[in-house]
């Protein structure tokens, strides 16, 4: 049995292996609501052999939506609309996972289908955005810096879409606190300049976090939770590998079971280079130095590799987005490749099976 196809237990979730899907937008919901669409793009991983298919960031109320196209889980009629959509997923066999999320300085902005950039002005259907601090991303409107009633409701949030998931029958929740939106701008002091108590040191820029983890796991109890980060801002002066090390030991004594490690998204000046598995050694560098469970992702594109990144101990799990937009059964092509014995080819498929 190779490491990928070795199955992975978080609390009472056992999926069925280390090969998971990416949270990917698909910028296709009306008003929040998760359409057809949906469902056969995230039930198509399951059964292509996926463990663990976690749904795009989905926002935790209207404003916190990267777009108007954003799915969401801010009302009833949003959680009646995924549950079918989560049946699907595991009567294939596979985890459901849900990305929660709030877009902050980021929300509000043209989706890459419609051609335009920069932020939906109230009159196309945009809304004020939100933030640590009125500091706008490059390009965007500036957004209104939060007081601590607004804090306090995000923290709400946060947790009443917790419990809207749960109900939809979600079994692994994922708080979004990478790629420049509100968690992660409370956490970098590029885009944090407060001087309360949400502001300064490294314990006041993680208090929104720690409070929103805090909620989210006492809103649905005994659910594994997910932390996203963003390992560094890759700009001077930004969040970076030791604070993300330091928060995730924080965020793990407040419950969080596991973390997903990827990188940038906060500032248009950051400075990287990308390639196969470039952020690797960032996850590699949390789960040491942190001492928590972590996946990897970043190009990690052929069963080989991913196979590589678990036996070198660099991460327990690996999350994959464009090769399973190129091929939704990545999971059992790269079975395949391995040599790993599975038990969960579709009966359908078996005839494609070498």
């Amino acid at each position: 049995m190779t490491r990928l196809f070795t199955p992975l237990t978080l609390r009472d979730v056992t999926v069925r292996n280390r090969l998971w899907v990416s949270p990917m937008c698909q910028y296709s919901a009306v008003d929040g609501v998760p359409q057809e669409w949906h469902h056969t793009h995230l039930a198509q991983f399951a059964s292509g052999g996926a463990g663990l298919v976690v749904a795009e960031a989905t926002a935790v109320s209207p404003e916190g939506r990267i777009s108007p196209e954003d799915t969401g889980l801010w009302n009833d009629e949003q959680g009646d609309a995924w549950a079918p959509i989560v049946a699907a997923i595991r009567s294939r066999g596979a985890v459901a996972g849900v990305q929660l999320a709030h877009a902050g300085r980021k929300a509000s902005t043209w989706s890459p289908f419609s051609g335009r950039r920069g932020s939906v002005a109230a009159t196309d259907g945009g809304w004020s955005t939100v933030a640590p601090s009125a500091i706008a991303f490059d390009g965007y409107a500036e957004p209104v810096a939060l007081d601590v009633a607004g804090i306090d409701r995000v923290v709400v949030d946060f947790a009443s879409a917790a419990r809207r998931a749960v109900a939809a029958g979600f079994q692994v929740l994922e708080l979004h606190a990478a790629h420049g939106y509100l968690l992660h701008q409370f956490l970098s002091p590029l885009s944090n300049r407060r001087d309360d108590e949400y502001g300064g040191s490294l314990e006041n820029r993680a208090r929104l976090l720690l409070r929103a983890l805090e909620a989210v796991t006492d809103a649905a109890p005994g659910v594994p939770v997910i932390v996203r980060f963003s390992a560094t801002d890759w700009a001077d002066g930004g969040w970076d590998a030791d604070e993300t090390a330091t928060v995730a030991r924080w965020a793990a004594d407040r419950g969080a079971d596991f973390f997903d490690i990827s990188s940038g998204g906060l500032v248009a000046h950051q400075k990287l280079t990308t390639g196969p598995g470039y952020q690797v050694a960032l996850a590699a560098r949390v789960r040491r130095e942190a001492g928590v469970p972590v996946n990897a992702v970043g190009m990690i594109d052929d069963a080989a590799h991913a196979e590589r990144v678990l036996a070198e101990d660099a991460a327990d799990a690996v999350m994959a987005g464009r090769e399973w937009l190129r091929d939704p059964h990545y999971g059992l092509r790269a079975a395949d490749e391995l040599g790993a014995e599975i038990d969960y080819w579709p009966k359908q498929y078996l005839r494609a099976r070498r």
